[in-house]
């Protein structure tokens, strides 16, 4: 894995730059917020990524290890890949990508190009513990979680330990979302309808 790149700056575009390594250039994607901070001729280090993929091999780079370490983690999640991880990078701070994954602040999420509603529940449901502790805000304040419907855990933890894995219990619950309009559902109902869903896919 190639971790960063320390070179001269030789090449600019608008999603990209080049930088000579030791007389070899690398070609690494950026977002507009890390290319802003470059410019031709100069001596630079961006914390990179390699993305390898059966018909190519694409070098993305960061000004900081905590983007790399966020594009990374999101990849994780269902759906993402390095072009939505990417996007979310080009929009938020990682702080506040990490904050509302951790409180389940789908509005922030679902400014994100690519990312819908479905897709924000899927973020939350999938990384909220893995995400890291988030305690405050860009400016140091408090944060408080915004409450999440308790059925969603609840359903979870009830396939989870059927058998089902995290990743099938996120496709059930988002599949379910949209027809709960309650805030205390009936919850062995939902389990009996998520395991109907996740049984045709068997």
């Amino acid at each position: 894995m190639i971790a960063s790149v320390r070179g001269t700056v030789i090449a600019l575009a608008p999603d990209a730059a080049v930088v000579d390594v030791g007389g070899v250039g690398y070609s690494v994607r950026a977002t507009p917020g890390t290319l802003a901070g470059l410019a031709t001729g100069r001596e630079t280090t961006l914390h990179t990524t390699l993305v390898v993929r059966e018909d190519s091999m694409t070098l993305y780079g960061f000004a900081t290890a905590d983007e790399r370490d966020l594009f990374e983690l999101l990849q994780t999640a269902s759906g993402v890949g390095p072009r939505l991880a990417q996007a979310a990078l080009a929009v938020h701070p990682p702080n506040a990508v990490r904050r509302a994954i951790a409180v389940g602040d789908q509005r922030v999420l679902t400014q994100i190009p690519g990312v819908g509603k479905k897709g924000a529940e899927r973020l939350i449901l999938e990384l909220k513990d893995r995400i890291g502790p988030v305690t405050c805000d860009d400016d140091g304040a408090p944060v408080s979680p915004v409450a999440r419907p308790m059925w969603r855990e609840q359903v979870q933890q009830g396939l989870i330990a059927l058998g089902w894995t995290q990743k099938d219990a996120a496709t059930a619950i988002t599949a379910l979302a949209d027809t709960v309009d309650t805030e205390r559902p009936n919850v062995p109902e939902l389990l009996k309808q998520a395991i109907r869903l996740l049984g045709k896919t068997r």
